[in-house]
Protein backbone atom coordinates (compact mmCIF):
# COMPACT_ATOMS: atom_id res chain seq x y z
CA UNK A 1 0.00 0.00 0.00
CA UNK A 2 1.21 3.40 -1.23
CA UNK A 3 1.50 5.92 1.80
CA UNK A 4 -0.21 9.34 1.65
CA UNK A 5 1.24 12.24 0.83
CA UNK A 6 1.14 13.38 4.52
CA UNK A 7 2.78 10.26 5.74
CA UNK A 8 5.33 11.16 3.15
CA UNK A 9 6.21 14.23 4.56
CA UNK A 10 6.21 12.98 8.35
CA UNK A 11 8.69 10.48 7.06
CA UNK A 12 10.74 13.37 5.70
CA UNK A 13 11.32 15.51 8.23
CA UNK A 14 11.36 13.16 10.74
CA UNK A 15 14.67 11.60 8.91
CA UNK A 16 15.35 15.58 9.27
CA UNK A 17 14.43 15.43 13.23
CA UNK A 18 16.68 12.62 13.37
CA UNK A 19 19.70 13.90 11.74
CA UNK A 20 19.16 16.74 14.27
CA UNK A 21 18.95 14.54 16.93
CA UNK A 22 22.27 12.72 15.85
CA UNK A 23 24.09 16.32 15.83
CA UNK A 24 22.87 17.56 19.27
CA UNK A 25 23.86 14.30 20.67
CA UNK A 26 27.29 14.87 19.52
CA UNK A 27 27.62 18.79 20.19
CA UNK A 28 26.61 18.08 23.92
CA UNK A 29 29.25 15.52 24.76
CA UNK A 30 31.68 18.03 22.99
CA UNK A 31 30.37 21.05 25.34
CA UNK A 32 29.61 18.71 28.67
CA UNK A 33 26.46 19.89 27.97
CA UNK A 34 24.67 17.40 30.73
CA UNK A 35 21.02 19.30 30.83
CA UNK A 36 20.87 19.10 26.83
CA UNK A 37 22.76 15.41 26.67
CA UNK A 38 20.05 14.02 28.91
CA UNK A 39 17.16 15.71 26.62
CA UNK A 40 17.89 13.47 24.09
CA UNK A 41 17.14 10.03 25.60
CA UNK A 42 13.83 8.46 26.68
CA UNK A 43 13.45 7.83 30.29
CA UNK A 44 14.05 3.77 29.27
CA UNK A 45 17.08 4.44 26.95
CA UNK A 46 19.68 2.53 27.02
CA UNK A 47 23.85 2.51 26.17
CA UNK A 48 26.15 -0.45 25.58
CA UNK A 49 29.13 -0.96 24.01
CA UNK A 50 29.80 -4.52 22.06
CA UNK A 51 32.91 -4.79 24.06
CA UNK A 52 30.96 -4.57 27.60
CA UNK A 53 32.99 -1.52 28.89
CA UNK A 54 30.11 0.88 28.64
CA UNK A 55 26.65 -0.07 30.07
CA UNK A 56 23.59 2.23 31.10
CA UNK A 57 20.46 0.48 31.46
CA UNK A 58 17.90 3.72 31.49
CA UNK A 59 18.51 7.66 31.55
CA UNK A 60 19.60 8.08 34.82
CA UNK A 61 22.30 5.31 34.48
CA UNK A 62 23.34 7.00 31.09
CA UNK A 63 23.81 10.34 33.00
CA UNK A 64 25.46 8.74 35.45
CA UNK A 65 28.01 7.21 32.62
CA UNK A 66 28.81 10.45 30.89
CA UNK A 67 29.90 12.19 34.39
CA UNK A 68 32.32 9.84 35.26
CA UNK A 69 33.64 10.10 31.35
CA UNK A 70 33.64 13.64 31.58
CA UNK A 71 35.03 13.90 34.52
CA UNK A 72 38.40 12.42 33.29
CA UNK A 73 37.95 14.20 29.73
CA UNK A 74 39.10 17.18 28.51
CA UNK A 75 38.23 19.06 25.29
CA UNK A 76 36.55 16.75 22.18
CA UNK A 77 34.96 16.79 19.01
CA UNK A 78 32.77 14.20 17.82
CA UNK A 79 30.70 14.02 13.95
CA UNK A 80 28.88 11.83 12.39
CA UNK A 81 29.72 10.89 8.47
CA UNK A 82 27.20 8.66 6.80
CA UNK A 83 23.81 7.24 8.30
CA UNK A 84 20.97 5.18 7.49
CA UNK A 85 17.67 5.88 8.94
CA UNK A 86 14.63 3.76 8.71
CA UNK A 87 11.05 4.45 10.24
CA UNK A 88 9.31 1.77 11.29
CA UNK A 89 7.11 0.67 8.35
CA UNK A 90 3.97 -0.16 11.44
CA UNK A 91 4.78 2.38 13.82
CA UNK A 92 5.47 6.04 12.39
CA UNK A 93 6.96 6.87 16.53
CA UNK A 94 9.77 4.44 16.10
CA UNK A 95 12.91 4.36 14.14
CA UNK A 96 16.01 2.42 13.93
CA UNK A 97 19.51 4.19 12.26
CA UNK A 98 23.31 3.51 11.82
CA UNK A 99 25.36 6.46 11.95
CA UNK A 100 29.31 6.37 11.38
CA UNK A 101 31.67 8.88 13.29
CA UNK A 102 34.91 9.84 14.59
CA UNK A 103 36.03 11.80 17.29
CA UNK A 104 38.59 13.49 18.97
CA UNK A 105 38.91 13.29 22.50
CA UNK A 106 41.31 13.80 25.71
CA UNK A 107 40.50 10.96 28.27
CA UNK A 108 43.00 11.52 31.10
CA UNK A 109 44.87 14.23 29.49
CA UNK A 110 46.10 11.84 26.18
CA UNK A 111 44.94 13.29 22.96
CA UNK A 112 43.08 10.16 21.29
CA UNK A 113 41.14 9.20 18.15
CA UNK A 114 38.30 6.96 18.10
CA UNK A 115 35.78 5.59 14.82
CA UNK A 116 32.78 3.91 15.79
CA UNK A 117 29.73 3.15 14.52
CA UNK A 118 26.15 3.37 16.48
CA UNK A 119 23.31 1.03 16.02
CA UNK A 120 20.38 3.40 16.89
CA UNK A 121 16.73 2.54 18.04
CA UNK A 122 14.54 6.07 18.15
CA UNK A 123 10.77 6.64 19.34
CA UNK A 124 9.33 9.88 19.09
CA UNK A 125 7.72 10.81 22.25
CA UNK A 126 5.43 14.15 23.13
CA UNK A 127 6.45 15.13 18.76
CA UNK A 128 10.17 14.98 19.89
CA UNK A 129 12.10 12.19 18.30
CA UNK A 130 14.67 10.88 21.08
CA UNK A 131 17.42 7.93 21.41
CA UNK A 132 15.60 4.48 23.17
CA UNK A 133 18.94 2.56 22.61
CA UNK A 134 22.81 3.38 21.35
CA UNK A 135 24.93 0.25 20.57
CA UNK A 136 28.56 1.52 20.03
CA UNK A 137 31.57 -0.42 18.04
CA UNK A 138 34.61 0.60 17.82
CA UNK A 139 37.24 -0.05 14.69
CA UNK A 140 39.65 2.38 16.55
CA UNK A 141 40.07 4.24 19.84
CA UNK A 142 43.85 5.15 20.41
CA UNK A 143 46.43 7.93 21.63
CA UNK A 144 46.79 9.67 18.18
CA UNK A 145 50.62 9.41 18.98
CA UNK A 146 50.02 5.30 18.60
CA UNK A 147 47.76 5.74 15.25
CA UNK A 148 49.91 5.07 12.51
CA UNK A 149 52.04 1.83 13.99
CA UNK A 150 48.64 0.47 15.70
CA UNK A 151 45.71 1.32 13.23
CA UNK A 152 46.83 -1.70 11.48
CA UNK A 153 47.30 -4.19 14.67
CA UNK A 154 43.68 -6.07 15.43
CA UNK A 155 44.13 -4.67 19.20
CA UNK A 156 43.20 -0.90 18.16
CA UNK A 157 41.27 -0.30 21.56
CA UNK A 158 43.51 1.84 23.51
CA UNK A 159 42.13 3.67 25.86
CA UNK A 160 43.32 2.39 28.91
CA UNK A 161 46.51 2.93 29.40
CA UNK A 162 48.72 -0.41 29.60
CA UNK A 163 45.91 -2.44 27.73
CA UNK A 164 44.79 -3.37 24.19
CA UNK A 165 41.75 -4.63 23.22
CA UNK A 166 40.74 -5.99 19.75
CA UNK A 167 38.31 -3.76 17.75
CA UNK A 168 34.97 -4.49 17.43
CA UNK A 169 35.45 -4.83 13.47
CA UNK A 170 35.89 -5.40 10.75
CA UNK A 171 37.71 -8.71 11.52
CA UNK A 172 35.23 -9.42 13.82
CA UNK A 173 32.26 -9.91 10.99
CA UNK A 174 31.17 -12.61 9.22
CA UNK A 175 31.98 -10.69 5.97
CA UNK A 176 35.59 -10.36 6.14
CA UNK A 177 37.59 -12.82 4.28
CA UNK A 178 41.11 -11.59 3.46
CA UNK A 179 41.45 -12.95 -0.54
CA UNK A 180 43.75 -16.02 -1.13
CA UNK A 181 46.43 -15.63 -3.21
Amino acid sequence: MALSTEDRLDRLESRNQLQELITGYATACDYHDMTRLASYFTDDATIHSVDGKMQAGNKKEIMAMFRRMFAIRGPSYHWSHDLTLAIDANDPNKGTGVVLGHAETTPNNIVSLAAMKYRDTYRREGGRWLFASRELSFLYYMPASAFSERFKDKNRILVHPGEAYEADYPEKLPTWVIPAE
